[in-house]
């Protein structure tokens, strides 16, 4: 097997593992972020917890895989070079979580839910591919 097709066998259970976990911990139902936002009424804390296990998982995992010279499976790492914000960054991340509230869907959760997919699903990945329309073209 050569290095492109061990790098899409490697894309692949990356990716059905991530969709799995979502499953798995409820994430692909948009109730479960809609109740992580209603502070004020039935909180539903499930989200914090997702969200904590993968951060804790990411730090440790760039701890251990920076330490490598290279990739399994590339010549080199791709770190984002940039370290700032600014009003791209700031305006991006906004229009994303106001769109995660109010749908209860981010892409991960959303491509997953394909399988049962529904009008506010297939409305909400219309509006995120026409936002990178969008986005590539005043970029």
């Amino acid at each position: 097997m050569n290095k492109q097709h061990l790098t899409m066998a490697a894309s692949y259970v990356a990716g059905l593992l991530f969709s799995l976990g979502l499953t798995v911990s409820g994430m692909t139902d948009p109730a479960r972020v809609v109740g992580f936002l209603d502070v004020a009424g039935n909180w539903d804390p499930t989200l914090m917890f997702v969200l904590g296990g993968a951060v804790i998982t990411t730090f440790v995992g760039y701890r251990f895989v920076l330490k490598q010279p290279t990739p399994l499976l590339a010549k080199r790492f791709q770190l984002p070079g940039k370290q700032g914000l600014d009003a791209r960054l700031l305006t991006g991340a906004a229009l994303f979580g106001v769109g995660w509230g109010l749908s209860g869907y981010c892409p991960g959760p959303a491509i997953a839910s394909l399988g049962g997919a529904s009008v506010p699903l297939v409305a909400m990945l219309a509006t995120m591919v026409l936002g990178w329309v969008i986005a590539r073209r005043i970029a």
